[in-house]
Protein backbone atom coordinates (compact mmCIF):
# COMPACT_ATOMS: atom_id res chain seq x y z
CA UNK A 1 0.00 0.00 0.00
CA UNK A 2 2.85 2.44 0.66
CA UNK A 3 4.46 2.22 -3.17
CA UNK A 4 1.15 2.36 -4.22
CA UNK A 5 0.31 5.67 -2.41
CA UNK A 6 3.54 7.35 -2.94
CA UNK A 7 3.47 6.31 -6.41
CA UNK A 8 0.01 8.02 -7.67
CA UNK A 9 0.72 11.40 -5.94
CA UNK A 10 4.42 11.50 -7.56
CA UNK A 11 2.46 10.60 -11.04
CA UNK A 12 0.32 13.01 -10.30
CA UNK A 13 2.55 15.85 -10.32
CA UNK A 14 4.89 14.69 -12.81
CA UNK A 15 2.56 14.56 -15.68
CA UNK A 16 1.63 18.51 -15.49
CA UNK A 17 4.89 20.45 -14.70
CA UNK A 18 6.16 22.73 -17.73
CA UNK A 19 8.30 25.25 -15.41
CA UNK A 20 8.82 28.04 -17.75
CA UNK A 21 6.38 29.52 -20.61
CA UNK A 22 9.38 30.63 -22.42
CA UNK A 23 10.57 27.27 -22.93
CA UNK A 24 8.34 25.45 -24.23
CA UNK A 25 8.31 24.50 -27.81
CA UNK A 26 5.68 23.64 -30.36
CA UNK A 27 5.42 21.83 -33.54
CA UNK A 28 3.07 20.15 -35.54
CA UNK A 29 2.32 17.29 -38.31
CA UNK A 30 -0.13 19.10 -40.43
CA UNK A 31 0.32 23.28 -39.99
CA UNK A 32 1.09 26.03 -36.96
CA UNK A 33 -1.16 29.21 -37.34
CA UNK A 34 -0.15 32.12 -35.77
CA UNK A 35 -3.08 34.48 -35.50
CA UNK A 36 -1.32 37.78 -34.12
CA UNK A 37 -4.67 39.30 -33.27
CA UNK A 38 -5.81 37.29 -30.81
CA UNK A 39 -2.20 36.65 -29.53
CA UNK A 40 -2.36 33.07 -30.00
CA UNK A 41 -0.33 30.10 -31.76
CA UNK A 42 -2.35 27.07 -32.48
CA UNK A 43 -0.83 23.80 -34.06
CA UNK A 44 -2.92 21.34 -35.85
CA UNK A 45 -2.47 17.61 -36.19
CA UNK A 46 -0.30 15.45 -33.79
CA UNK A 47 0.91 18.77 -32.04
CA UNK A 48 3.67 18.57 -29.79
CA UNK A 49 4.42 21.27 -27.12
CA UNK A 50 8.31 20.31 -25.57
CA UNK A 51 9.80 21.72 -22.58
CA UNK A 52 13.06 19.79 -21.84
CA UNK A 53 12.61 15.73 -21.32
CA UNK A 54 8.84 16.47 -21.19
CA UNK A 55 6.36 16.83 -24.02
CA UNK A 56 2.37 17.48 -24.51
CA UNK A 57 0.78 15.53 -27.50
CA UNK A 58 -2.58 16.24 -29.24
CA UNK A 59 -5.02 16.81 -32.27
CA UNK A 60 -4.69 20.59 -31.59
CA UNK A 61 -2.74 22.55 -29.76
CA UNK A 62 -3.12 26.15 -28.84
CA UNK A 63 -0.69 28.59 -27.16
CA UNK A 64 -1.69 32.04 -25.94
CA UNK A 65 1.11 34.42 -25.16
CA UNK A 66 1.63 37.72 -23.81
CA UNK A 67 2.44 40.57 -26.48
CA UNK A 68 5.74 41.96 -26.99
CA UNK A 69 4.35 45.41 -25.47
CA UNK A 70 3.59 43.48 -22.28
CA UNK A 71 7.06 42.28 -21.19
CA UNK A 72 9.85 44.24 -19.66
CA UNK A 73 12.77 42.72 -22.55
CA UNK A 74 9.88 43.17 -25.54
CA UNK A 75 9.37 39.37 -26.14
CA UNK A 76 6.27 37.22 -26.30
CA UNK A 77 5.48 34.06 -23.73
CA UNK A 78 2.69 31.86 -23.68
CA UNK A 79 0.47 32.24 -20.78
CA UNK A 80 -1.72 29.73 -21.27
CA UNK A 81 -1.71 26.22 -22.85
CA UNK A 82 -4.69 23.90 -24.49
CA UNK A 83 -4.27 20.55 -25.76
CA UNK A 84 -7.32 19.25 -27.53
CA UNK A 85 -8.85 15.59 -28.64
CA UNK A 86 -6.18 12.66 -27.78
CA UNK A 87 -4.00 14.58 -25.39
CA UNK A 88 -1.02 12.76 -24.32
CA UNK A 89 1.65 13.73 -21.52
CA UNK A 90 5.00 12.57 -21.19
CA UNK A 91 7.50 12.63 -18.47
CA UNK A 92 10.16 10.52 -16.92
CA UNK A 93 8.20 9.50 -14.18
CA UNK A 94 4.31 8.97 -15.57
CA UNK A 95 2.40 9.26 -18.93
CA UNK A 96 -0.98 11.18 -18.65
CA UNK A 97 -3.85 10.17 -21.01
CA UNK A 98 -7.03 12.42 -21.37
CA UNK A 99 -9.46 14.58 -23.78
CA UNK A 100 -7.99 17.81 -22.94
CA UNK A 101 -5.77 19.27 -21.07
CA UNK A 102 -5.92 23.59 -19.92
CA UNK A 103 -2.52 24.79 -18.44
CA UNK A 104 -2.95 28.42 -17.61
CA UNK A 105 0.36 29.98 -16.00
CA UNK A 106 -0.79 32.67 -14.55
CA UNK A 107 -3.29 31.29 -12.37
CA UNK A 108 -0.77 28.41 -11.82
CA UNK A 109 -3.06 25.64 -12.45
CA UNK A 110 -3.00 22.57 -15.21
CA UNK A 111 -6.56 20.74 -15.47
CA UNK A 112 -6.48 17.09 -17.33
CA UNK A 113 -10.02 16.05 -17.93
CA UNK A 114 -11.05 12.70 -19.83
CA UNK A 115 -13.49 9.83 -19.81
CA UNK A 116 -11.90 9.11 -17.21
CA UNK A 117 -8.49 11.35 -17.35
CA UNK A 118 -6.09 9.02 -16.73
CA UNK A 119 -1.71 8.90 -15.14
CA UNK A 120 0.23 5.64 -15.77
CA UNK A 121 3.25 4.47 -14.08
CA UNK A 122 5.84 2.27 -14.63
CA UNK A 123 3.47 -0.13 -12.02
CA UNK A 124 -0.07 2.24 -11.22
CA UNK A 125 -2.54 3.51 -13.33
CA UNK A 126 -4.60 6.03 -11.57
CA UNK A 127 -8.29 7.12 -13.30
CA UNK A 128 -10.06 10.43 -12.17
CA UNK A 129 -13.49 10.62 -13.78
CA UNK A 130 -14.33 14.56 -13.46
CA UNK A 131 -10.14 16.02 -13.37
CA UNK A 132 -6.84 16.15 -12.63
CA UNK A 133 -5.68 19.03 -11.34
CA UNK A 134 -1.44 20.03 -10.64
CA UNK A 135 -0.52 23.60 -8.77
CA UNK A 136 2.92 23.88 -9.33
CA UNK A 137 3.60 26.56 -7.33
CA UNK A 138 2.16 25.28 -4.10
CA UNK A 139 2.95 21.55 -5.04
CA UNK A 140 -0.15 20.26 -4.68
CA UNK A 141 -2.24 17.96 -6.69
CA UNK A 142 -5.98 17.07 -6.96
CA UNK A 143 -7.80 14.31 -8.51
CA UNK A 144 -11.88 14.45 -8.11
CA UNK A 145 -14.72 12.12 -9.21
CA UNK A 146 -14.05 8.24 -8.40
CA UNK A 147 -10.31 8.20 -8.07
CA UNK A 148 -9.05 5.09 -8.55
CA UNK A 149 -5.56 3.66 -8.18
CA UNK A 150 -4.18 0.21 -9.16
CA UNK A 151 -0.98 -1.23 -8.31
CA UNK A 152 0.78 -4.11 -10.62
CA UNK A 153 0.04 -6.74 -7.03
CA UNK A 154 -4.06 -5.45 -8.05
CA UNK A 155 -4.11 -3.70 -4.69
CA UNK A 156 -6.64 -0.78 -5.25
CA UNK A 157 -7.18 2.13 -3.73
CA UNK A 158 -10.91 4.29 -4.39
CA UNK A 159 -12.08 7.37 -3.05
CA UNK A 160 -14.04 10.86 -4.02
CA UNK A 161 -11.26 13.39 -3.62
CA UNK A 162 -7.67 12.83 -3.73
CA UNK A 163 -5.07 15.75 -2.60
CA UNK A 164 -1.62 15.23 -2.36
CA UNK A 165 0.78 17.84 -1.36
CA UNK A 166 4.60 18.15 -1.94
CA UNK A 167 7.57 19.41 -0.89
CA UNK A 168 10.93 20.49 -2.65
CA UNK A 169 13.93 17.93 -2.47
CA UNK A 170 16.67 19.50 -0.25
CA UNK A 171 18.45 22.50 -2.28
CA UNK A 172 17.44 20.62 -5.80
CA UNK A 173 14.03 22.47 -6.10
CA UNK A 174 13.23 20.23 -9.27
CA UNK A 175 13.00 17.23 -7.10
CA UNK A 176 9.89 16.96 -4.92
CA UNK A 177 9.07 15.23 -1.73
CA UNK A 178 5.32 13.31 -0.67
CA UNK A 179 4.56 15.41 2.44
CA UNK A 180 0.85 13.67 2.88
CA UNK A 181 -2.36 12.68 1.19
CA UNK A 182 -5.21 13.09 1.77
CA UNK A 183 -8.57 10.94 0.99
CA UNK A 184 -11.82 12.40 1.00
CA UNK A 185 -15.70 10.82 0.51
CA UNK A 186 -16.35 7.08 0.04
CA UNK A 187 -12.36 6.09 0.78
CA UNK A 188 -11.74 2.64 -0.04
CA UNK A 189 -8.78 0.44 0.15
CA UNK A 190 -9.16 -3.11 -1.21
CA UNK A 191 -5.87 -6.13 -1.09
CA UNK A 192 -5.98 -9.44 -1.76
CA UNK A 193 -7.35 -10.29 1.22
CA UNK A 194 -8.56 -7.24 3.14
CA UNK A 195 -11.18 -4.70 2.38
CA UNK A 196 -11.33 -1.20 4.33
CA UNK A 197 -13.68 1.47 3.93
CA UNK A 198 -14.22 4.86 5.68
CA UNK A 199 -15.12 8.35 5.25
CA UNK A 200 -12.21 10.15 5.06
CA UNK A 201 -8.13 8.87 5.74
CA UNK A 202 -4.82 10.45 5.53
CA UNK A 203 -1.00 9.04 4.59
CA UNK A 204 1.79 10.53 6.10
CA UNK A 205 4.77 9.12 4.41
CA UNK A 206 7.85 10.64 6.72
CA UNK A 207 6.25 8.36 9.33
CA UNK A 208 5.09 5.22 6.97
CA UNK A 209 1.38 5.39 8.58
CA UNK A 210 -2.37 5.06 7.01
CA UNK A 211 -4.81 7.35 9.70
CA UNK A 212 -8.67 6.08 8.37
CA UNK A 213 -11.54 8.44 10.03
CA UNK A 214 -14.90 7.89 10.53
CA UNK A 215 -16.98 4.95 10.21
CA UNK A 216 -14.25 2.63 9.71
CA UNK A 217 -15.55 -1.01 8.55
CA UNK A 218 -12.71 -3.80 8.03
CA UNK A 219 -13.53 -6.96 6.03
CA UNK A 220 -11.14 -9.50 6.02
CA UNK A 221 -11.92 -13.14 4.81
CA UNK A 222 -15.35 -12.63 5.94
CA UNK A 223 -14.24 -11.02 9.40
CA UNK A 224 -15.73 -7.71 10.26
CA UNK A 225 -14.33 -5.11 12.48
CA UNK A 226 -15.93 -1.55 12.73
CA UNK A 227 -15.08 1.73 14.34
CA UNK A 228 -14.07 5.43 14.78
CA UNK A 229 -10.61 5.19 13.51
CA UNK A 230 -7.66 2.94 11.45
CA UNK A 231 -4.23 3.64 12.22
CA UNK A 232 -1.82 1.18 9.93
CA UNK A 233 1.89 1.27 10.27
CA UNK A 234 3.31 0.21 6.74
CA UNK A 235 7.11 0.26 8.39
CA UNK A 236 5.93 -2.88 10.91
CA UNK A 237 2.42 -4.09 9.18
CA UNK A 238 0.73 -3.54 12.70
CA UNK A 239 -2.98 -1.69 12.08
CA UNK A 240 -4.75 -0.43 15.13
CA UNK A 241 -8.77 -0.30 15.18
CA UNK A 242 -9.57 2.72 17.89
CA UNK A 243 -12.72 4.44 19.23
CA UNK A 244 -13.22 7.87 19.51
CA UNK A 245 -12.86 7.68 23.42
CA UNK A 246 -11.70 5.70 26.82
CA UNK A 247 -15.28 4.61 27.09
CA UNK A 248 -16.21 3.35 23.01
CA UNK A 249 -15.12 -0.30 22.32
CA UNK A 250 -14.85 -1.51 18.78
CA UNK A 251 -17.02 -4.48 17.93
CA UNK A 252 -15.83 -6.85 15.70
CA UNK A 253 -17.57 -10.55 14.24
CA UNK A 254 -15.58 -13.26 13.55
CA UNK A 255 -16.64 -16.00 10.83
CA UNK A 256 -16.34 -19.70 11.48
CA UNK A 257 -13.73 -21.23 9.28
CA UNK A 258 -13.70 -25.12 7.70
CA UNK A 259 -11.36 -26.67 10.28
CA UNK A 260 -8.72 -27.95 7.28
CA UNK A 261 -8.71 -24.87 5.92
CA UNK A 262 -8.25 -23.01 8.80
CA UNK A 263 -5.32 -25.45 9.17
CA UNK A 264 -4.06 -24.93 6.11
CA UNK A 265 -3.90 -21.29 5.86
CA UNK A 266 -3.43 -19.48 9.75
CA UNK A 267 -5.67 -16.26 10.19
CA UNK A 268 -3.72 -13.48 10.90
CA UNK A 269 -3.77 -11.73 13.72
CA UNK A 270 -5.57 -8.71 14.69
CA UNK A 271 -4.91 -5.49 17.08
CA UNK A 272 -7.72 -3.67 18.33
CA UNK A 273 -7.98 -0.82 21.27
CA UNK A 274 -10.32 1.20 22.79
CA UNK A 275 -7.87 3.94 23.19
CA UNK A 276 -7.96 7.99 21.57
CA UNK A 277 -4.79 8.61 19.46
CA UNK A 278 -4.51 12.02 17.71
Amino acid sequence: MKKLILAVCLALSACCHFAHASDIHITAEKQVEWHQKENKIVAVGDAVATKDAMNVRADRLIGYYAGRESTTKGKSSITRMQGIGSVKLHSPRADGFGDKLDYDLIKDEAVLTGNPAKIKTEKEIITARDKITYYPSEQKAIALGNVEAIDKDNNKVYADKMIAFFVKDGQNTQNLTLDKVELYDHVKIVTPDTVVTSDKGLYRPRTGKVYLYENIVINQQGNILRGDKAETDLNTGISKLLSKSKSGRVKGVFKEKDAKKAEAKPAKPATTTSETHE
